[in-house]
């Protein structure tokens, strides 16, 4: 017997699912999570300072606003306790597997079922909704030598709380979101502290703060106060729109009040030298922070430029020559995003894998449903993913979209997919607005696929993707009927 509905992954986007599913009237449903508890990256990613970047009241799930959010701007075990509040508040619990990690999700086409498989057994799925998340596999560098360092070795985001920092030496690769962020609450334990940069981030002040007892109290008594400030907040980063992809000179301004955020925290100019980005403020992630900086010009701080060579057992060698021997590495070196082993898992009826998408060789509808790929939809898939605002907001629209599709499937017994002409007119107008955003101007980031193919940034106002998701369009799909066994 099969399942209506497989959802892959107990992240925002999994439980969003649940719940938009279960509304739309979906009663067999069962989330697969490969954990022992539900959180997703939110889970995973306890570093000592991790936070959100985007404001609180935005980075939440509409159905399900928080009044009691402490900041303005959210740290990780805050928005795990919401995540889990979620989970109690919308019943969730019973749906829930958890420890169930998926190795495999294969359409078999004599049923018209997906497969999906694991250590733990294997169950059928008449509609299967993935719901990884893009920032879920920790990617290490590729570095000679990686293995055979003696010291403490640990990645942000798999971090270990008994690996003990105080007092050590203490080597940060990358300075990326999660290293801006590690690197002060290091900096502050650590004897030496070397950050090793590749790329410097354009960095703007950080504009979190507390949120006042009457602020929440107010948001309590009147949730519409809430709703208003997520609004406010929703339109100020809208606007940002304007120069990431309508014109990208616009960014000079922002970059004006980075370079003078730069020059008020760090006063040595060949510090400041080494820490001015040469590339278009956006292209690659902009990044919040107000303690980073003074971090560096600490006297236990230094910045490495040069490339790493090789890793040795006493620490990194430099591609100078020169060694820095250190006791433990903290590798912030983020995520497998457009290679993301999760999805190279996932199958058609001919066995082609659909990591093609993400690689930028599979054309793609919505950025959530694939041709070739009938009943499958994916949550944050290509394209989806934002510079400047919420990707919960992404996922939800999505959501609109799969449910109807869902529901049509399973009403109907039949097996849905994006025709060939609609993937490849969506894909192909991405692909044609993508080079002249500010994405497209020239710097390398983990935006970009093999061969520099943007697959992951919606390049456009996010409200434009909620008007092309808001319903199912008939003309755009194939519709099939689905063997009798599905029934």
């Amino acid at each position: 017997m099969a399942h209506d509905v497989l959802v892959i992954g107990a992240g925002f986007g999994g439980l969003a699912a649940a719940v938009a599913l279960r509304r739309a009237g979906v009663s067999d449903l069962v989330v697969l999570e490969r954990a022992d508890e539900i959180g997703g990256t939110w889970r995973d990613n306890t570093y000592p300072g991790c936070r959100c970047d985007v404001g609180s009241n935005l980075y939440s799930l509409s159905f399900a606003p928080n009044p009691d959010w402490s900041n303005t701007y959210s740290y990780q075990p805050e928005i795990q306790r919401y995540l889990l509040g979620v989970v109690e508040r919308f019943h969730l619990r019973p749906l829930v597997r958890l420890g169930h990690e998926v190795t495999r999700v294969a359409f078999e086409r004599t049923s018209g079922l997906w497969h999906v498989a694991g250590p733990w057994g294997e169950r059928r799925a008449r509609c299967v909704v993935l719901a990884t998340g893009s920032l879920a596999e920790a990617r290490l560098p590729d570095i000679p030598g990686i293995e055979t360092f003696a010291g403490a070795s640990v990645h942000t985001a798999r971090w270990d709380d008994t690996v003990d920092l105080f007092g050590k030496r203490v080597a940060v690769v990358g300075t990326g979101a999660s290293a801006i962020q590690v690197v002060p609450e290091v900096a502050t334990v650590a004897a030496e502290l070397t950050v090793f940069q590749r790329t410097p981030p354009w960095i703007l002040p950080h504009g979190g703060r507390a949120v006042p007892e009457r602020t929440r109290a107010l948001y309590r008594w009147l949730p519409p106060l809430q709703r208003l400030a997520r609004l406010r907040h929703y339109l100020e980063r809208e606007l940002l729109v304007l120069g990431f992809v309508k014109d990208p000179t616009r960014m000079a301004r922002g970059e004006a009040m980075a370079r003078a955020h730069l020059e008020r925290q760090v006063a040595d100019p060949d510090l400041r030298a080494r820490l001015t980005p040469d590339y278009r403020l956006g292209c690659k992630r902009v990044l919040l922070s107000n303690d980073y900086y003074p971090a560096l010009t600490r006297p236990n701080v230094r910045l490495v430029t040069e490339a790493i060579d090789r890793v040795e057992p006493t620490g990194l060698r430099r591609a100078d020559g020169a060694l820095t021997e250190v006791d433990a590495v903290v590798w912030a070196t983020g995520f497998h995003v457009t290679d993301n082993p999760v999805v190279a898992r996932v199958t058609d009826g001919d066995g082609r894998s659909l990591a093609e998408a993400l690689a930028g060789r599979l054309d793609h509808y919505r950025g959530t449903t694939f041709p070739g790929y009938p009943n499958l939809f994916m949550l944050g898939g290509p394209n989806t993913g934002l510079g400047h605002s919420s990707v919960v907001f992404m996922m939800e629209s999505q959501l609109r979209y799969v449910t109807e599709t869902v529901r049509r499937a399973l009403a109907e017994n039949a097996l849905i997919e994006p025709t060939a002409d609609a993937a490849a007119t969506w894909t192909g107008r991405l692909r044609d607005r993508l080079p002249s955003t500010v994405w497209g101007s020239g710097c390398a980031s983990w935006y970009l696929a093999e061969g520099g193919v943007n697959t992951t940034i919606w390049p456009d106002f996010t409200f434009t993707f909620r008007r092309a998701t808001r319903r199912f369009e008939p003309r755009d799909h194939r519709v099939a009927a689905a063997p009798a066994t599905t029934a």
